[in-house]
């Protein structure tokens, strides 16, 4: 913890005390200000979800697109989709592709369609699988291929961190730390997975890197609620908070090497986490 000290001693803490509530309605409200708020790097990050989709395939990378984004926590539950018209000329696609799109989603509980005055297409949040079923999902990798996966996260987050230390505007980190609070207040492990895998976004966003954020939203999907396993542990939690804010010290900082560092402690200890664990299935 000697980094963490290091970096964060620099810093008032007050302004990263705005937790979200411990209780569940507590989770829900954190998750959705933090997908409403944040600052230009938040901004990107959204912005990211209703690029254009690429030419092959266009309705399954349209129901990719959206659903990741919605499972990462980076549309909010509840929220009210662009109209039709609108959301297809952001995506680069037609209304027909659109239209397959939303039933596929609507098909996988992941969006609600509603008629009339005030209707449109609304965003809802799945649960998250129970505890039995995410051991039997994890039971499906091998401790070779999440090790693997492992490097692979803890190389885009450390470069993402590097890079966002040289590039971030302080101003732009705000909404990092509004993540931060709302994962270190949620009192579920839900909440918790999906609030950390949305900071690992924000922080690719934060980096200025298109590539490097969509490649960290690929991940983050892959892993999906798997990190419940390792989440669930109220003393885990806190120290992933505080080697967050001080991820978040260290780029506003312009500390790039420092943020790398940090960045990458911390997901490694996640992929060992759950390392650990599926050795004992």
């Amino acid at each position: 913890m000697s980094e963490v000290v290091a970096v964060r001693q620099r810093h008032v803490e007050g302004g990263a005390s705005g937790a979200a509530g411990a209780e569940d309605g507590g989770d829900t409200a954190g998750i959705r200000a933090g997908a409403a708020g944040g600052g230009r790097s938040a901004d990107r990050a959204r912005a990211m979800v209703f690029a254009p989709v690429e030419t092959r395939a266009r309705v399954d990378a349209v129901v990719r697109r959206i659903g990741d984004a919605i499972e990462l926590g980076l549309l909010a539950d509840g929220e009210q989709l662009p109209g039709e018209s609108e959301l297809a000329g952001r995506l680069g696609v037609s209304t027909v592709t659109l239209r397959e799109a939303l039933m596929a989603l609507r098909q996988q509980g992941l969006v609600t369609t509603r008629r009339g005055r005030g209707g449109g297409s609304f965003v809802s949040l799945p649960e998250r699988p129970g505890p039995q079923r995410l051991r039997a999902r994890l039971r499906g990798w091998s401790s070779e291929e999440l090790r693997d996966l492992g490097d692979h996260w803890a190389a885009l987050s450390g470069a993402a961190a590097r890079l966002a230390a040289a590039r971030t505007e302080p101003d732009d980190l705000k909404h990092l730390l509004r993540t931060v609070d709302a994962f270190a207040g949620a009192a579920r492990p839900a909440p918790r997975s999906r609030l950390y895998g949305r900071f690992q976004v924000e922080l690719a966003a934060a980096a200025q890197s298109a590539r490097l954020t969509r490649a960290q939203v690929a991940l983050q999907t892959e892993l999906g609620a798997l990190l419940c396993l390792v989440l669930d542990d109220d003393a885990y939690r806190e120290e992933v908070a505080d080697r967050q804010r001080a991820l978040v010290d260290a780029v506003q900082d312009g500390a790039p090497d420092a943020a790398r560092s940090l960045a990458e402690r911390c997901v490694e200890e996640s992929a060992a986490r759950l390392v650990a664990l599926r050795l004992t299935l």
